[in-house]
């Protein structure tokens, strides 16, 4: 579910998450399209409902869906039923359209995906609010959004966009600016691990310059398969083949400073134990060998940790992919969609374009071609479509109430997302030495003050508008 968010889709094979907690589906019927009045089709979309905090006339917690199945693991766990607990809360959970179980269309071809956008999910979550309030009688309680990462986003634009229907919003880690280019992703990536240790972010750029080296000559690439346990022979014949190469081992960084010590467990979620720290302490083992010897090491290391028995870096296999079209095809899980609403919406494109970060390889250039191969949109359509994002929704000039915007220092996201208040009515918290949506999951022992502090605000901040 959220909270998967943003995990890289070229990597999705190191991703594994299992619902642990069962909750009863829910189906609502919902529009195919909001925005055209001569289209009468229908689907069913997933939703989950926790009643067990409610008490009548209080407030219905919304909690947002994003680019993944929607788990219902959150509907026994996280800090907003710790919330719900306090305030006598309903909870909801809509899946998000064209993830998960909830399918709008017969597929996923490029044809169909035009329904797929952030305002199309946006009505869906208003229709869905409407009929839901009138059908439970709660059309008159207050009721709040919550939602992390793309979701956080959709909290902050649920509420700006509709707020007759939505009282307040909860935005964590919400990434609110649209961006083709995002080289800054990797400039947080270098200061997070240099957080850690200062020679870190150094070593893996050496390791990462002498990959690129040994890229050029086609007799290392045996070696190369070898040292990263390749599933077959390193093959280098485009600059989209070294590019993917490139990016899947920068990603095992990547990912594990996105969600660095983040409790993520009772989503299933594994690899929790590989922190900064543990791949900080790799790249600074001489016993290992050089630079290059140890970031083979990391991307062996996490292999392991997902029991992969070897790595796929071949890019035509990802095109082939993330170009099948069917619900059951291996990208349905959310690649090829979420990949669309980048190219559609969005960008992101997490490039090494910046010199102040670690990592070589894989320009916009390469990024946008994909948008390109998978659904035939050109750099120029990305250009206008991000634009017009950020003309539809402000980017960080965002004009409400009663949004609040958590985010952590070491989660990359932050770079696009609210972290100084910008009215007494829309506060920023911003958690030092946290990473991506960190508030959100189950508090515990080891949490760092400053994050148990941050939950408390986000509860005072609910209670103070909840009273309005």
């Amino acid at each position: 579910m959220l909270l998967l968010l943003f995990y890289t889709f070229k990597k999705i094979q190191y991703i594994q998450v299992i619902a642990k907690s069962e909750a009863e589906e829910h189906w609502f019927t919902q529009k195919l399209d909001h925005f055209s009045g001569a289209d009468s089709r229908v689907w069913k979309q997933r939703y989950f409902l926790n009643e067990a905090f409610y008490k009548p006339g209080g407030p219905v917690f919304l909690m947002i869906g994003g680019e993944g199945p929607a788990n219902p693991a959150w509907m026994k766990n996280g800090t907003w039923l710790i919330y719900a607990e306090k305030l006598g809360a309903l909870c909801l959970m809509l899946e998000h359209r064209y993830y998960g179980k909830s399918h709008p269309t017969l597929d996923l071809s490029t044809n169909n995906l035009r329904y797929l956008s952030s305002r199309q999910a946006l009505a869906d979550l208003a229709h869905f609010r409407t009929v839901l309030g009138v059908a439970q009688g709660l059309t008159n309680n207050k009721w709040v959004a919550f939602g992390g990462s793309y979701p956080g986003s959709l909290a902050a634009w649920f509420r700006l966009k509709y707020p007759h229907l939505v009282h307040a919003s909860v935005a964590t880690s919400a990434p609110v600016h649209a961006t083709v280019n995002f080289p800054e992703y990797l400039e947080v990536v270098w200061r997070s691990l240099a957080s850690e240790n200062a020679q870190c972010p150094l070593l893996v750029k050496k390791a990462s310059d002498s990959l690129v080296e040994k890229l050029k000559d086609p007799e290392t690439f045996e070696n190369i398969t070898k040292d990263f346990n390749l599933c077959s022979k390193l093959q280098i014949q485009t600059e989209m083949d070294s590019a993917y190469f490139l990016e899947m081992l920068a990603g095992n960084f990547m990912d594990v400073v996105q969600y660095n010590e983040d409790n993520r467990e009772f989503e299933g979620v594994q690899g929790g134990n590989i922190t900064i720290k543990v791949l900080c302490d790799v790249m600074s083992d001489p016993a290992l060998g050089d630079a290059y010897a140890r970031y083979a090491a990391v991307a062996r290391l996490l292999m392991d940790t997902f029991s992969l028995k070897c790595l796929d870096a071949s890019f035509s296999n990802y095109l082939r992919d993330m170009t099948n079209t069917s619900w059951e095809g291996p990208s349905a899980s959310g690649g090829r969609q979420w990949v669309y609403q980048t190219c559609t919406e969005f960008g992101f494109y997490q490039s090494t374009d910046s010199p102040n970060q670690p990592f070589t390889g894989f320009p916009l250039d390469y990024q946008l071609k994909q948008c390109a191969d998978f659904y035939n949109i050109s750099a120029e359509q990305v250009a206008q479509a991000v634009a017009q994002t950020n003309e539809y929704y402000g980017g960080y000039n965002i004009k409400s109430s009663r949004i609040v915007f958590p985010n952590g220092s070491i989660d990359p996201w932050h770079a696009l997302g609210i972290t100084q208040d910008i009215t007494a009515d829309l506060p920023a918290v911003f958690i030092k030495g946290t990473a991506h949506c960190a508030n959100m999951y189950p508090a515990r022992s080891q949490d760092l003050p400053q994050l148990s502090l941050a939950r408390d605000h986000v509860l005072l901040l609910l209670q103070q508008w909840l009273k309005n």
